[in-house]
């Protein structure tokens, strides 16, 4: 039987090479008898990790004709104005969102603790998916203060952009406070919905983004399928004193 590390650290290898520009969208992966040569097991363990690059939309297969590159992990950058529209937009790719779920209830502890509110005050929840190319790379939930901003969810629907409904409701920028981003494995639900294999490796990322006063003005928790996505940390403008996303 397979074992699960030397498939998946092919398919890392491979995830790597491709990402480097190695291999090109478009491009056609060398055979399986290549490969299995190249990495020294069986022609199973490769089909494995390349079955495994297939789930996530990084290549896809060809009756008689091999295995081709469809896409290159995304490069996304976290910094204090994080805005998913223009980060895909700047990799050539086309951005969208899906919403799943729209609605306005009680916030729990944390919530309520991270936008600075009162115990079980109401929250606006919205839930979705980020695409890019029509390939999903990430699930996000978001939790605005609904006493703040009681008109959102409809300028939301209406606009379809988080920042143009914030914009509306008074807020003309809004900046990342603190990130923290931390490994993990697809539970069956978000793996249904990344359509990705259960188990496979995410990347989560927890956000608070405050106004101009520093108000906290969303709560942002998104999930970002591990093989589609390079998240790139730095302090911007270069000034280390404004370095605040953290990784933990």
């Amino acid at each position: 039987m397979t074992k699960p590390a030397i498939w998946r650290s092919i398919a890392e290898t491979l995830t790597q090479e491709i990402s480097a520009g190695h291999y090109r969208p478009g491009d056609k992966l060398p055979t399986e008898a290549a490969l299995a040569a190249r990495f020294g097991v069986n022609r199973h363990t490769i089909r494995h990790a390349l079955a495994h690059l297939a789930e996530g939309g990084a290549v896809h297969a060809r009756r008689g004709a091999g295995v081709f590159v469809t896409a290159v992990p995304t490069d996304y950058p976290l910094g204090r104005r994080v805005r998913f529209h223009q980060n895909v937009l700047a990799t050539g790719r086309a951005p969208s969102r899906q919403i799943l779920r729209l609605e306005t209830r009680a916030a729990d502890p944390g919530e309520a603790a991270a936008l600075h509110l009162g115990a079980g005050a109401a929250v606006h929840l919205v839930e979705g998916l980020s695409l890019a190319d029509g390939t999903a790379l990430a699930m996000f939930r978001s939790i605005f203060p609904a006493a703040r901003f009681p008109h959102l969810l409809a300028a939301l629907t209406r606009l379809g952009s988080v920042t143009a409904a914030l914009a509306e409701a008074g807020v003309s920028d809004y900046t990342r406070a603190e990130t923290r981003i931390t490994a993990l494995a697809a539970d069956a639900l978000l793996a249904l919905h990344l359509r990705l294999p259960q188990g496979a490796p995410l990347l989560r990322s927890v956000a608070v983004n405050v106004d101009a006063a520093g108000q906290p003005v969303e709560f942002g928790t998104t999930w970002f399928a591990g093989d589609r996505v390079t998240l790139t940390v730095a302090p911007e403008g270069g000034d280390p004193a404004r370095a605040v996303d953290k990784l933990s």
